[in-house]
């Protein structure tokens, strides 16, 4: 039976490399990759569910029209769904211009090839598109401002270190490679902390263990801060040579006291204390924050106060000491590197208005002018689901003339289109990809044809730019011709500039990035403004209009938060990933369903037992933005005051989190604050 290696492309820390056997055309083991030091377990419940998600029945196999009456759909050809699509496209271009056209492209999959979509689009002569992200940027800004660059060390040298943070991390269901590292460590004698406000199975393993209130870390890091300066628990010599700004950030955190960081947090203050006395004497730390802490109005603030913790006692470009927020030394073709690619442009170009910011999709849809948006082209996500405010965002949709989306399955964004075009898996088109966690580049092998009528996003390009009379010569010089062949020419040619680096190469297995560091910054050298860790940053206080020091402020929806609501909402609404998928996907599968077959909403016995909720009762979570009904779990491991939803399940299974979350930035990165949301909770009679 042949074996091909390919790598998972989703939107995950992991990036499992993968052999995968074929068999008379069908998926038949999956089995990791020995070469890919990150990932040697293996594929995870999700990676092993690709077999029934190749061919699932509910797998979406040809074009599909809305009808205009009962919103159901019917089949029809790629020749009228093409058509159809190249006829809008001219009449929105020739009645309101190429820019009433939105194009979004989300974080569902990764892949060299999904840059052909921008092509096209520049192609047909202009487009509007969003900014900033869902997922990380203002910690990715965060990490820029202090270190220069996002760059941590790689997962196995979290084996070397004498304590582990993880803040705001749940490792063990959403890293899950990263807690053989952490159980490597702890069986060397190390030391693991762990903050959230929930008991989670990472929590379990932790010598340490926080549960502060949502939205208040920040508070907690410079009460450790401050104690560790006042204690004489610092790398002075470090600092001196390497840290930027070092005495007025001691002067800024004089006047905060673990006391008064705890009771900020509403945490013990001997939590605090003993924290900082872990970080203070151990040597060498690794902090590893979580994706979902970074996700409130303070959040970028937040990440610098506790990056401001390793830079104080040292811990940076050490073995086994560190950042590991967001290691991008694998994206080597692409400018994400640079958060500020997720920031709009400072002069627009005339054909890409970069207008929308993704945090408040809905609304900035809505809003725009000059033209008003008609017509929307949604690939990679599910924005209706993921996106915060989804009432706006199903508002804006639906004021559109046209909406095309491209997906696997039929979501809640897909079920909004006037035509949806089946997408490939990754298993039927050859891609490279890249990685946030560890520092491979890979090769998702084509093993099958796509079934049904299921063409490659890039055919589907290919064949609506000729549609469309664009000169064909322009074509080539950004797409790839259709089929394998072309594919193949594509990415030889992207990969030619990087030695070592070649589709023979990378179908042996995963290869480093060119220049990888396995010890972060090991040189010293910090691509700053002033060369040295910046702890002030004229950057932070210029682009952003934030302290240039570290600083803590109350996220702007809170219970301490005059105007919030806090009386009628008394409840922190948190929406966190889980293991049995990612975001909206994979738990329309009969295997994840299995066990993941129902959402369910945690929350403490005693706000339970305040609201006569019985463990199993049917719960309406609200604000004054929307609402949903959910089974609750009472679980005296979530901390009180808070009710915890897995966000990703669709409007059809009854649990749409973001029905009540709010479109708001972040203070930097033009991140998504989605966790800045107060609800209540009843019982349904």
């Amino acid at each position: 039976m042949p074996t091909f290696v390919t790598a998972c492309p989703r939107n995950c820390y992991s990036t499992c490399s993968m052999i995968v056997t074929i068999e008379d055309g069908r998926i038949r083991r999956i089995e990791p990759h020995p070469d890919n030091r990150a990932t040697p377990e293996g594929v995870c419940l999700k990676g092993l569910s690709y077999v029934e998600r190749v061919t699932s029945p509910d797998r979406l196999l040809h074009p599909l029209r809305r009808r205009r009456r009962g919103g159901t759909f019917e089949r029809i050809s790629w020749d009228e769904a093409l058509e159809t699509i190249a006829t809008q496209l001219e009449h929105v271009r020739g009645s309101q211009g190429p820019q009433a056209v939105l194009y979004y492209a989300g974080s569902g999959t990764k892949g060299l090839l999904n840059g052909i979509g921008g092509a096209f689009w520049r192609l047909y002569g202009g487009y509007t598109t969003t900014y900033g992200d869902l997922c990380w940027p203002a910690g990715l800004e965060a990490t820029r401002l202090t270190l220069g660059e996002n760059t941590h060390s790689a997962p196995w040298d979290l084996a070397n270190a004498r304590l582990i943070v993880l803040w705001g991390k749940n490792a063990a269901e959403t890293n899950i490679h990263q807690m053989p590292f952490v159980e490597q460590a702890l069986q060397r004698g190390s030391r693991l902390v762990v903050i959230d406000p929930r008991r989670t199975q990472t929590a379990e393993r932790a010598d340490l263990f926080v549960q502060p209130r949502p939205g208040t870390d920040g508070a907690i890091a410079l009460g450790v801060a401050q104690r560790l300066i006042a204690e004489g628990l610092i790398d002075q010599g470090f600092i001196d040579r390497h840290v930027l700004g070092f005495e007025q950030f001691a002067s800024a955190v004089r006047d905060l006291s673990p006391e008064r960081a705890a009771g900020i947090a509403e945490v013990p203050v001997e939590q605090i204390e003993r924290l900082a006395d872990l970080i203070g004497r151990t040597r060498p730390v690794t902090l590893c924050p979580g994706f979902g802490m970074q996700r409130y109005t303070n959040s970028g603030q937040t990440m610098r106060s506790l990056l401001a913790l390793l830079v104080i006692t040292g811990n940076v470009g050490r073995p086994g000491a560190g950042w590991a927020y967001a290691n991008l030394q694998s994206h080597i073709f692409d400018s994400v590197k640079d958060p500020i690619a997720f920031f709009p442009p400072t002069e627009p170009d005339g054909i890409a208005r970069v207008s929308i910011s993704t945090a408040r999709l809905g609304r900035d849809m809505l809003a725009q002018r000059d033209p008003p948006l008609a017509m929307a082209w949604i690939e990679r996500g599910n924005p209706i689901t993921q996106n915060p405010e989804t009432n706006a965002v199903l508002t804006a949709l639906r004021s559109l003339e046209f909406v095309v989306v491209v997906d696997q399955f039929l979501t809640d964004t897909a079920r909004e289109a006037d035509i949806v075009l089946p997408a490939k898996t990754l298993f039927e088109q050859s891609d490279v990809i890249g990685a946030y966690w560890h520092p491979y580049i890979q090769l998702k092998q084509k093993m099958l044809d796509p079934p049904g009528e299921v063409k490659p996003e890039s055919e589907v390009y290919w064949l609506l730019a000729h549609r469309l009379a664009i000169d064909p010569v322009a074509i080539r010089q950004v797409m790839p011709e259709p089929g394998d062949d072309g594919i193949e020419a594509y990415l030889e040619r992207r990969l030619s500039a990087f030695t070592g680096v070649t589709l023979a190469r990378l179908r042996e297995g995963p290869v480093l990035a060119p220049g990888c560091q396995e010890v972060a910054f090991a040189d010293l050298v910090f691509p700053t403004p002033s060369g040295r860790i910046e702890l002030w940053s004229e950057d932070a206080r210029c682009r952003w209009g934030v302290d240039p020091l570290p600083s803590y402020v109350e996220p702007e929806e809170s219970l301490r938060q005059p105007g919030s609501g806090g009386d009628r909402y008394p409840l922190y609404l948190m929406t966190p990933n889980t293991k049995n998928r990612i975001h909206s996907q994979f738990n329309n599968l009969a295997m994840i369903r299995q066990v993941s077959p129902a959402p369910i909403a945690q929350l403490h016995p005693d706000d339970a037992r305040a609201r006569g909720i019985p463990d199993g009762g049917l719960i309406r979570i609200f604000n004054d933005r929307g609402a949903f009904e959910v089974t609750a779990r009472l679980d005296a491991g979530i901390r009180p005051g808070c009710v915890a939803v897995a966000n990703g399940w669709w409007i059809a299974d009854g649990a749409a989190v973001n029905r009540c979350s709010l479109g708001r930035e972040t203070d930097i990165g033009y991140g998504a604050a989605f966790h800045d949301t107060l609800v209540a909770v009843e019982l349904v009679e």
